[in-house]
């Protein structure tokens, strides 16, 4: 029979008084419906503390995490007003000076968190990056008006190496004008690349890319690569999708 929820301590005292009885803790723990654990941990109360050990205990931690008695956490607050320049490493380090061997001295973390929820805390700034965007895109008539290069996803090779294979083709005609198999997408190949194409087809008015390395890049002024500003100085129009 399980514990009845209206009254667990009578349970527990009944329990209690069928071990005094002289009966067995397995034999009481399966008519009661509990485990021989929980048996041998209600007894084990009730032999150290006596009956009150059978009723409800709080739930609630004994202590809870980065709480500091009062004084030291004002301590910690005054010093940070007093140094706004100072952190928690630094405050603590003041606080080993000045309460070693009175009082257990926080961990640097707690004192952060002390800070923190007293708005302590400068809060560091998020670098802001360029989102990539799209660009209007032009309607090719002639070969050689537009150019459309791609990465079509690497592939390992039977050596174990990774194969980039960089693929160039004119928009209009749809032919296949390079298809280079590199070792990465770094810029330099990608560039030498480019430059041997631009020797055997001359230049386009413009190339079309995603906004994948090397293409573009996150960090650069407008999403600007170093093979894309190659590009530019050439003269030739740059299109994102």
């Amino acid at each position: 029979m399980p514990w009845k929820e209206c009254s667990v301590m009578d349970e527990r005292v009944r329990f209690v008084g069928r071990i005094l009885d002289g009966e067995g803790m397995s034999e009481v723990c399966r008519a009661f419906g509990i485990s021989r654990k929980t048996g041998y941990k209600i007894w084990g109360r009730y032999r150290q503390e006596g009956l009150e050990a059978l009723t409800d205990r709080s739930r609630r931690p004994v202590r809870y995490a980065n709480q500091l008695p009062d004084q030291i956490e004002r301590l910690i607050v005054e010093t940070k007003k007093g140094k706004p320049h100072w952190g928690a490493r630094k405050i603590r380090e003041l606080l080993v000076r000045r309460l070693a061997g009175d009082m257990r001295i926080p961990a640097k973390s707690t004192v952060h968190a002390v800070l923190d929820r007293h708005g302590l805390v400068s809060r560091a700034r998020q670098r802001r990056r360029c989102k990539a965007e799209g660009t209007a895109l032009s309607r090719a008539t002639a070969p050689n008006d537009l150019w459309c290069a791609d990465f079509k996803g690497e592939f390992k090779l039977g050596d174990g190496r990774y194969c980039y294979p960089l693929t160039v083709t004119d928009q209009v005609s749809r032919m296949i004008l390079t298809c280079e198999a590199l070792e990465s997408t770094k810029e330099l190949p990608v560039i030498e690349a480019f430059l041997s194409l631009f020797r055997e087809r001359g230049l386009p008015a413009a190339i079309r890319s995603d906004n994948g390395l090397p293409f573009a890049s996150p960090n650069g002024l407008y999403n600007l690569s170093k093979l894309s500003v190659f590009w530019l100085r050439l003269g030739i129009a740059i299109e994102r999708i």
